[in-house]
């Protein structure tokens, strides 16, 4: 299985040659991607050393799977050259995700949407598959009717820039800003652009990316995204109107029970999900599930999830193990 990473250099792809090593992926060759400036240099998977490509030599060399993390303009011009050889192309930007002809997947819920034919596949938005992941299981048992949720999202969202800034405000050492403003000792409720309805980028993809993967626009989804000081992880609090009434004890088993979600909710023992128990794992935690007390019919929780992991790379990695798995490709 001859796999290109495009992005290869970047957080995202230095976690997808992490994640495709740990989970023994069959790369029968590697092709690691990455702008002008990187190619010739070196990369090392599996104890071997490999050297980076540009993307016309990756087009040519036809992998069967590419996935990418490179940013929106690059896959916009790109997927569609890597899907005209016949290389199935998995997306970690946000440039595919609201295309109508292209499935947004998340491999635990909605993996069997995939077909042969589907040559470009988005992954969605970090804070989007850890909340979709505790949200689909109750929805499908309770039927959602509104979700309001606020984010904690780590600066690696941002990228090394916003790391960078950060671990430079910790030193009282001037730099690069990534932010209009100090991170450190600071919450910036400003993750990504603003639209124009005053709402950012990052808070309308939470709107719109769950009804998408969960097929379904009965639900509503409001949000609010917050930059927080952590050097890894989003959280997010989040409280769920619900059509049918629910039992506080089936929640906890429905979640226990659910892949690729881990219940960590013991308030007495101080046991609740946070960034750093989530650090390096790949499941989504899930705590503080309680009734809220002033309507019906309605829940709270508090959901973690590393961002890079589960929220990016290794998503877009079991995205292409269901390929494999099912000779999609």
């Amino acid at each position: 299985m001859k796999i290109a990473v495009v992005g290869a250099t970047g957080m995202v792809g230095e976690v997808m040659l992490k994640v495709l090593e740990e989970r023994n992926f069959p790369v029968s060759e590697l092709i690691p991607v990455a702008s002008e400036r990187s190619v010739g240099k070196k990369v090392t998977f599996k104890d071997k050393e490999f050297t980076i490509v540009g993307l016309e030599t990756a087009v040519k060399l036809k992998p069967e799977i590419a996935i990418f993390s490179a940013g929106g303009g690059t896959s916009l011009e790109w997927a569609p050259k890597f899907a005209e050889v016949g290389t199935t192309v998995v997306d970690n930007s946000s440039a595919w995700r609201m295309d109508p002809t292209k499935k947004l997947v998340v491999p635990e819920i909605n993996a069997k949407v995939l077909t042969k034919e589907d040559k470009i596949i988005a992954n969605p938005n970090c804070s989007t598959i850890q909340l979709v992941m505790a949200l689909a299981p109750l929805h499908d048992k309770y039927r959602m009717k509104r979700v309001v949720v606020s984010t904690y999202q780590s600066v690696s969202g941002t990228g090394v820039k916003a790391v960078n800034q950060m671990e430079n405000e910790v030193k009282g050492v001037e730099g690069e800003m990534a932010y209009p403003y100090p991170i450190f000792k600071n919450a910036l409720p400003h993750c990504d652009v603003f639209e124009d309805n005053g709402y950012t980028k990052e808070e309308m993809k939470l709107a719109r990316e769950p009804q998408k993967i969960l097929d379904d626009k009965t639900f509503s989804v409001s949000a609010t995204a917050v930059r927080i000081p952590t050097a890894g992880g989003h959280s997010e609090s989040v409280n769920v109107e619900f059509e049918n009434d629910f039992d506080l004890a089936d929640v906890r088993t429905l979640l226990s029970e659910t892949p690729g979600v881990i219940v960590q909710d013991n308030p007495g023992a101080n046991s609740y999900p946070m960034p750093i128990y989530a650090h390096n794992k790949d499941e989504v935690f899930v705590g503080r599930i309680r009734r809220d007390e002033t309507q019906p019919n309605t829940l709270n929780m508090w959901i973690v999830a590393d961002n890079l992991r589960k929220g990016a790379a290794t998503n877009a990695v079991q995205i292409a193990e269901y390929l494999v798995e099912k000779e999609l490709v």
